[in-house]
């Protein structure tokens, strides 16, 4: 019989207060100056407070920063650490904060989550400032989703204890379960005479990044296909780090302090294709090797093969032991990507249909997702005409809500506090992204016609939208001199006399698009023809039917 594994460096070490001492720290907080985490920050925040990077006690200073990078250690020069938990601002956040003080954490609703001890303020690159020092939590991230899910490392302990689980594999998922992935988790299982903990990273956003809803959903319903008293579902609250040798030892700590001696490494869904080998990762490096390592901190890796599914055995098997001139299969991930979106059937081999229909809720095909138009280019060129009549003709197919959101009229009910220097129309045209990014990721249609002369403005926007549905940036390209032909108001003259500053093609840039979808010179298109245009390009890229 295994005896159970215990937390790394010998003690769970949640970084939380209670009773007196948090009701304290809350009143305390009111008077010190405040930082507000992002949602990442607050993952990361939340993996300290639980004790999932014990024995931290908090962010590291520049020195222990060091020490981690170059030797592997922490600042006692004994224990072994793979990569630096650092806390990182922008510089104008930092102002006023010195070392010895001390500066409350709150998350993006103003909740004070925890006080930071601030040993260390030290500047990074571009405009950044890293902050060190120990934490007292007084209170996890508020979490609504998911709750009977998120077990804290001594809750999943207490667990495994009740169950007399003393031997358990984790898999630290960043993308849906397969076949390949759910075959080789079963068989490891098996093999260690573990039990089997199902461990997906779910610390996203609800707002800026819910594709996790589908994740966790997916694994939910893949769940009800293992031995239901030997296997776990329980969520990581931080986000997964990158693959490479030192965040697999984190994420071996990691599974150790959450009761686990056994994790399997990738199998994880890579959009170039495939799924990434285990093997390519805890590979010996020059300085270490990552399997010995892991042994050393308690931790067994299994790496995850290349696996190719065998139809005359009906089953996954590494690639390595597939029979000469034996009949198997392979999905690249590129290739199931583009069928999941395009709505395409993905093979019954490849995953099972009650992950798929999960999947495919969160990533729906093209002609059940949002997406927004976004018109960009002169003063005159005639977007405010193309979005108004595009506008007409989607409602008259009726597949989706249309929303137009007309620079004027936004100016007018959204921003009539802005003027029109660059700051200010770069704020402009971002609102307007995040309200189409709203209107798409809830599946309507968005139609934008600002001017946006920033490549830079755009591609944030592009971004922010293409996150959650789909994006045509259409380039109204009329010449200049057209547009000043058609100025009804007079602005172009007003502009070249000098009489409005910062006027777009006149006294300040306008920054033609790198990779528009659509480039149209209304001076040489009639707007019934300029529209049909739009329309055949939406329908080519699937949003139409």
């Amino acid at each position: 019989m295994h005896a159970p594994l215990a937390p790394y460096g010998g003690t769970l070490k949640p970084l939380l207060v209670d009773g007196e001492a948090a009701v304290g720290l809350r009143r305390v907080a009111l008077g010190l100056p405040s930082i507000e985490l992002d949602w990442r920050q607050t993952a990361e925040l939340e993996m300290l407070l639980n004790g999932a990077y014990s024995p931290l006690s908090g962010y590291m200073g520049q020195a222990e920063v060091r020490s981690v990078q170059e030797n592997f250690r922490l600042a006692d020069g004994m224990t072994f650490w793979p990569a630096p938990v650092t806390l990182k601002v922008k510089e104008k956040t930092a102002v006023g904060l010195a070392v010895g003080g001390r500066v409350a954490l709150r998350d993006a609703e103003g909740y004070m989550l925890a006080v930071l001890e601030l040993s260390d303020l030290w500047a990074a690159q571009d405009g950044w400032v890293h902050l060190g020092g120990a934490l007292a939590g007084v209170d996890l991230p508020p979490r609504h989703d998911f709750r009977e899910l998120r077990l804290s490392p001594a809750e999943l302990r207490a667990l495994f204890a009740r169950r007399g689980w003393h031997r358990v594999a984790a898999y630290q998922a960043r993308h849906a379960m397969h076949r390949a992935q759910y075959e080789f988790c079963l068989r490891t299982a098996i093999a260690e005479e573990a039990n089997l903990l199902l461990h997906p990273w779910a610390g996203g956003d609800m707002v800026e990044s819910g594709d996790y809803f589908g994740l966790v959903r997916s694994y939910q319903a893949v769940l009800k296909r293992f031995p239901a008293a030997t296997t776990q579902l329980a969520l990581l609250p931080g986000l997964p780090p990158p693959a490479s040798a030192r965040d697999v030892l984190l994420r071996a700590i990691v599974a150790r302090n959450h009761g686990c001696s056994v994790l399997i490494i990738g199998g994880e869904f890579q959009p170039e294709g495939g799924c990434r080998r285990g093997e390519d990762i805890v590979r010996p490096q020059e300085d270490f090797d990552p399997a010995a390592q892991a042994l050393a901190l308690g931790v067994k890796l299994i790496p995850f093969p290349r696996l190719v599914y065998s139809e005359d055995r009906g089953e996954f098997l590494p690639a390595s032991e597939a029979p000469p001139g034996a009949r198997v299969r392979a999905l690249a991930g590129g290739e199931f990507l583009q069928r999941l979106r395009r709505g395409q059937k993905i093979p019954d081999w490849y995953s099972f249909p009650e992950v798929i229909a999960e999947l495919q809720k969160a990533c729906p095909p093209p002609e059940k997702q949002g997406f927004t138009v976004f018109f960009t280019g002169l003063s005159g060129a005639g977007k405010s005409t193309l979005a108004r009549a595009l506008a007409a003709r989607l409602m008259e197919i009726g597949s989706r809500p249309v929303t137009l959101l007309d620079g004027d009229i936004v100016r007018r009910h959204l921003s009539s506090e802005l003027g029109f220097s660059r700051e200010h129309r770069d704020i402009n045209v971002r609102r307007i992204g995040f309200v189409a990014s709203e209107i798409t990721k809830n599946r309507g249609v968005a139609i934008c016609a600002p001017i946006a002369p920033y490549r830079q403005t755009r591609r944030d926007v592009r971004a922010m939208i293409e996150a959650v549905g789909g994006f045509v940036e259409v380039h109204v390209a009329t010449p200049i001199e057209t547009c000043e032909a058609r100025d009804r108001k007079g602005l172009y003259a007003k502009a070249r006399a000098g009489l409005i500053p910062e006027f777009t093609g006149v006294s300040d840039p306008y920054e033609a698009p790198e990779r528009a979808e659509l480039a149209l010179d209304t001076s040489a298109l009639a707007v019934d023809e300029a529209v049909q245009r739009i329309l055949l390009k939406l329908e080519h890229e699937g949003y139409l039917r």
